[in-house]
């Protein structure tokens, strides 16, 4: 599958399963196929402990899985070593979560550059992107400020411009309102959906929340590690 394919990801016969750490065998994902067409906004929805977590960690490469085949803009990630996916991950994919994952000792575009200086960009590149995504979040007037001088949506934006400084393909999203009220959690949807339109941005969220699910293009629903709706209407 080309570059230029209209899907981002191909996920066949994905199968995950872990030791509970009581000697039982949980099966987290059954044998599960999903396409993400590129440009798309996609909700994975479904009760706690079906899958979702899971899954979007085997996608984006984080976990590996037992067996089947992942396909992510063009490359297999079965076919690559660690090395090889770990590059992937911080050259073509982002990641935004529930907790933020913001270090409290620097400022917000200190935390927003970090990754690049760690793969290795010039220092003077990577303030400037930085600065550049903080702006396109909404927050250059708060760059200088360290994530507990923040609220919770300002945290969180910060977040989404770490995400977004290496322009990636696709953006992995797990619960990314669930720490944050109503309001916020709003804010930082018209924010995903702004990108993704200005940008064509790819974007997987696992969400419980059905008024963010509402808002995806399409739901994909779990149960019991497997799909049970792919949101896509027959042809």
């Amino acid at each position: 599958m080309g570059e230029n394919s209209d899907s981002i990801v191909v996920a066949m016969g994905v199968q995950k399963a872990y030791d509970s750490g009581n000697g039982v065998i949980v099966h987290a994902l059954r044998s599960v196929d999903l396409t993400v067409k590129r440009g798309e906004v996609v909700g994975i929805m479904g009760p706690s402990g079906c899958g979702k977590t899971t899954l979007l960690n085997c996608l984006s490469g984080i976990d590996e899985i037992d067996s089947g085949q992942i396909v992510v803009d063009g490359l297999s990630l079965a076919e690559m070593g660690d090395d090889a996916r770990t590059d992937h991950r911080a050259r073509q994919m982002g990641f935004v979560f529930q907790l933020y994952n913001l270090l409290p000792v620097l400022s917000s575009v200190e935390n927003v550059e970090l990754p690049m200086l760690v793969s290795g960009v010039s220092s003077r590149e990577a303030r400037k992107r930085a600065l550049s995504a903080i702006e396109m979040v909404g927050l250059a007037d708060w760059a200088a400020h360290r994530p507990s001088q923040l609220s919770g949506g300002q945290r969180q934006r910060v977040t989404v411009a770490r995400a977004l400084v290496n322009n990636p393909s696709i953006i992995w999203a797990d619960e990314p309102t669930g720490d944050l009220d109503s309001e916020t959690a709003q804010e930082i949807m018209d924010l995903i959906l702004n990108l993704n339109q200005q940008n064509l941005q790819t974007f997987v969220i696992v969400t419980h929340a059905q008024e963010i699910g509402d808002q995806c293009d399409r739901i994909v629903r779990m149960r019991d590690g497997l799909i049970v709706d792919d949101g896509v209407s027959p042809a």
